[in-house]
């Protein structure tokens, strides 16, 4: 079943062969990979862009990347209109998904407890992104 809500829709079938299985269950599922897991997004300091791993959506730039001691690749803004959010009531708490307003596919959550200007955390899972340097 496609979904045809976002611009790229694949079947579940396309999904899997487009994903690993890890990508698969963050990106498609709603999981999450383990903190400190994904080093390549974690040590990535070159200036370039990190894009959805399942549409090629620019996502995040490297300028607007910080390290927040979390485990996780953390961004303080989006590049502007890529990324939508929805409520995650999952968890038995209330949170802010992130995910890609090209394909939809999860991303990740963003928390209010980020640095000036935007005061954001978009907490991201790295398997979700691939980067494209400058």
């Amino acid at each position: 079943m496609l979904d045809e809500t976002f611009e790229v829709t694949r079947t579940d079938a396309e999904w899997r062969e487009l994903l690993t299985p890890e990508q698969y269950d963050v990106m498609r599922r709603h999981g999450t990979e383990r903190a400190g897991t994904c080093a390549l997004m974690l040590g990535e300091k070159r200036k370039g862009a990190f894009v959805c791993a399942g549409c090629g959506q620019a996502l995040f730039r490297s300028g607007d990347k910080f390290e927040s001691g979390t485990g996780w690749p953390s961004y303080s803004s989006p590049v502007e209109g890529s990324v939508a959010t929805t409520e995650d009531t999952s968890w038995g708490m209330r949170r802010t998904e992130a995910h890609c307003s090209r394909c939809g596919s999860h991303l990740g959550h963003v928390f209010p407890d980020g640095p000036p200007p935007t005061g954001l955390r978009y907490c991201i899972n790295g398997v979700a992104l691939n980067f494209e340097p400058e």
